[in-house]
């Protein structure tokens, strides 16, 4: 009895292992393949011809680095104009969105410390002429036999006081642009000029205005055809960027528009609020879209380095990586994870996982799947 379960048993092992055998070679018909592992073997003359095979090459790529940036002016570009002293305004030059160049008048103010100024010119200078003068007159008299060496010094000394004083107040009339001060008159407004050229972006001046001396600047000229873009870079990527590498900037408000720049200076210190670096580049504003404060998206791009690239086509995607299948034979491939750093315009760039020449399924791979 139990000889006879034993080769019923035997039996429908067998019958079970013929069933598995010829339900996988079924299968294998009707998909073409026979996969073993992770190695494939097409078995279908029709699947091979939908499968086509391309070589992973070494190409030039350039890593992207995408972050935000703000819209900043460059500082030597961008001038806060406000009153040198108290005083009052007693005319105005300049409108809000005029051009204006380096020393063009801006507005004109009087005050008591300007006229002061003045004085203390003047009288310098009519010291130093009257030194001058008496310097000559004891050089002629000792000539003559007249006067005395130490008169002759005296005179030189006071000379060379006089002078001093002279270019201490001459100082002071440069702290307020004055030009040609010996052509000043006594109590004349000063003329604030500018002291770039650019544009009033910003235009506070009121005729007949009283100013403190430390009033908020009532004037803003700025050259805004570059300006910088003030971008938060994170640790890790900062080495792909440096100075005079190349960006592309977007903005929301031009969609569609790609404004080119330039790295300018990365930062040395790292943020520690944020774990970032901030990055200036400059960029060209000559027809004025980017405004000041304006948020902007920052493509940097790293200088190119050769990378093994594919079609994109020819990745494939498991439950826990990006899989390639790289051909042994004309009808064997394998497949190969790979860790892909980046994909654009129809290819991928493969960091590991693949080697120059490697030939690899570049359609069709998921006949295979």
């Amino acid at each position: 009895m139990m000889k006879k379960k034993n080769l019923q048993m035997l039996l429908i092992c067998g019958a079970l292992l013929v069933t598995a055998c010829k339900s996988k070679s079924k299968e294998e018909q009707q998909s073409g393949y026979r996969m073993e592992g992770d190695t494939v073997q097409i078995t279908d003359r029709f699947l091979s011809e939908k499968i086509k095979v391309a070589e992973a090459r070494l190409e030039p790529y350039s890593k992207e680095v995408i972050t935000s940036g703000v819209v900043r002016p460059i500082p030597t570009r961008y001038a806060c104009i406000a009153s040198p002293f108290a005083g009052r305004v007693t005319k105005s030059y300049i409108q809000i969105g005029q051009q204006v160049n380096r020393g063009t008048p801006l507005f004109e103010i009087s005050s008591p410390d300007f006229t002061t100024a003045q004085k203390e010119y003047f009288q310098a200078l009519s010291s130093r002429e009257l030194a001058k003068k008496d310097l000559k007159r004891k050089e002629d008299l000792i000539k003559n036999g007249v006067s005395s060496q130490k008169e002759l010094e005296e005179a030189q000394n006071a000379l060379l006081i006089a002078d001093k004083e002279f270019e201490n107040a001459s100082a002071a009339l440069e702290v307020y642009q004055v030009e040609h001060p010996e052509n000043m008159t006594l109590g004349q407004p000063l003329v604030v000029r500018s002291p770039i050229s650019g544009e009033i972006i910003e235009n506070n001046i009121v005729t007949g205005q009283y100013l403190k001396d430390d009033t908020e600047p009532v004037a803003i000229v700025a050259d805004l055809s570059e300006v910088w873009i003030a971008a938060q870079v994170k640790e890790k990527d900062i080495r792909f960027i440096n100075a005079g590498s190349s960006l592309d900037i977007e903005v929301s408000a031009l969609p569609g528009m790609v404004i080119k720049g330039n790295v300018y200076h990365v930062e040395e210190a790292v943020d520690e609020d944020t774990r970032s670096i901030k990055v200036l580049s400059v960029c060209d504003n000559s027809k004025k879209h980017l405004k000041l404060g304006m948020y902007t998206t920052v493509h940097f791009l790293s200088a190119p380095i050769e990378q093994i690239q594919i079609s994109e086509s020819a990745l494939l995607q498991g439950e826990k990586d990006s899989y390639v299948y790289v051909q042994v034979t004309p009808d064997i491939f394998v497949r190969t994870p790979v860790k892909v750093e980046a994909t654009k315009d129809g290819f991928a760039v493969i960091n590991e996982g693949l080697h120059p020449g490697d030939k690899v399924i570049s359609e069709g791979g998921y006949y295979l799947k």
